[in-house]
């Protein structure tokens, strides 16, 4: 059983809830699609508009910073419209926007076609995010960690696809190819969603007296430690993903295409991890998946840094990735049950905002300190989501069932 409890399902019918569910498994796949797309093409970007790598950063900046701007905001659009409308919407938009990268002529339209790609995916991560929840409590079980796998499965086919593509075709034809064949299927998919009513309690949960002077408080307070444990998760999280194969080269001292054993084992133990998250999730509950696989991760990276050899670290990395499989997509269903599309809106802020710290902190640290001492922050991180997350669920539980 998972700690938020997730009551039968009833309306809708179970059979529209299993079709919602492939539907939503799309739309999370479409997205994972999407930034491998471009993820893939950032080199040829750089090389076509001829900038220099301070100047590719501030341009990768404003993804974040365009996704910051809409998340906090989604949370009331879901409320007013549904979840379903919303992410029909930013779906459209998302795909759509990103051509505009693509299509940038200068570095200055170049930030702002990120920045209109990076608002848009906030809008439809949130969203997406919220139907999940809602197709959980349609259907009576876990399922939010199968969908962010087909996110994960999304990036693996888009960066195969795109690795295929690169050199043969141009940039733009390869991006305006994904765009057609994922607006299609994201479209159509999106026509099959669960209309909800975007906010409110979890359905079965006993309403607070209208007098109550402690919900409110207590769900901020799981609110906010809810979104510091994703910042510090999401943290970890960017730290694998953007390090693993400098430390493999760098550190390591491993050569060519050796180099992303590391990046490649973090990826694949993650997509692994999230495919049968649910189960685990449904057998030991949200507390404990998070801490275990917290703890895992802390352990995998202690491998990874205190035994520097490829196998050892290439294990480690590999333990890292299913460690945080979890962490943030059960954080996002704590939060949606307790608070619907407002508290996945306001945890995903705040750990967004990891994801997009975290990696240049590493790098600032590693440049004066090194490496392995700098991936010890995410090591850290990890720890600490371990250490407190019984106390951010327990505040879950008081202020949902209170």
């Amino acid at each position: 059983m998972t700690d938020v409890p997730l009551p039968p399902p009833s309306i809708p019918s179970s059979r529209r809830a299993e079709v919602a569910r492939h539907a939503l498994g799309v739309v999370f796949l479409t997205n994972g699609v999407m930034f491998a797309t471009w993820a893939v093409n950032i080199p040829g970007v750089r090389d076509h508009l001829r900038l220099s790598d301070a100047q590719l950063g501030v341009a990768l900046l404003a993804v974040g910073l365009g996704s910051l701007a809409t998340m906090p905001l989604t949370g009331g659009w879901t409320a007013r419209s549904g979840s379903h409308r919303v992410t029909q919407v930013s779906t459209a938009a998302c795909l759509l926007a990103l051509a505009l990268p693509f299509l940038a002529p200068n570095l200055g339209l170049l930030v702002l076609g990120l920045a209109v790609l990076g608002a848009a995916n906030g809008a439809m991560d949130v969203s997406m995010n919220a139907q999940g929840v809602t197709v959980e409590r349609a259907l009576g079980r876990a399922v939010m960690s199968r969908f962010h796998a087909y996110f994960s499965l999304g990036s693996v086919l888009g960066a195969l696809l795109g690795t295929g593509l690169i050199g043969r075709v141009p940039m733009l034809g390869h991006a305006l190819g994904v765009v057609a064949v994922t607006s299609v299927a994201g479209l159509l998919a999106g026509r099959l969603l669960l209309p909800d009513r975007g906010d409110g309690p979890a359905p079965g949960a006993p309403e607070a007296p209208a007098s109550s002077p402690r919900r409110l408080p207590r769900l901020g307070s799981a609110v906010l430690l809810l979104g510091a444990l994703c910042f510090l998760g999401m943290l970890a999280e960017g730290a694998n993903y953007d390090w693993a194969a400098l430390y493999f080269r760098d550190v390591l001292g491993a050569a060519g295409g050796s180099a992303g054993i590391g990046y490649t084992a973090f990826v694949a133990a993650m997509t692994l991890g999230r495919w049968f998250g649910d189960r685990m999730r449904a057998r030991l509950g949200d507390e404990r998946t998070v801490r275990g696989g917290a703890l895992l991760t802390a352990l995998g990276l202690g491998l990874a840094l205190l035994v520097r050899e490829p196998l050892p670290a290439a294990v480690g990395f590999a333990l890292s990735g299913l460690g945080l499989s979890n962490v943030v997509p059960v954080m996002y269903g704590a939060a949606g049950h307790a608070l619907a599309g407002r508290g996945i809106a306001q945890v995903a802020t705040i750990g967004y905002a990891g994801f997009l710290l975290g990696p240049p902190v590493i790098g600032f640290v590693a440049e004066h300190a090194g490496l392995p001492a700098a991936l010890g922050i995410a090591l850290a991180g990890a720890a600490l989501v371990a250490l407190l997350g019984g106390r951010a669920f327990a505040l879950v539980r008081r202020g949902t069932l209170a």
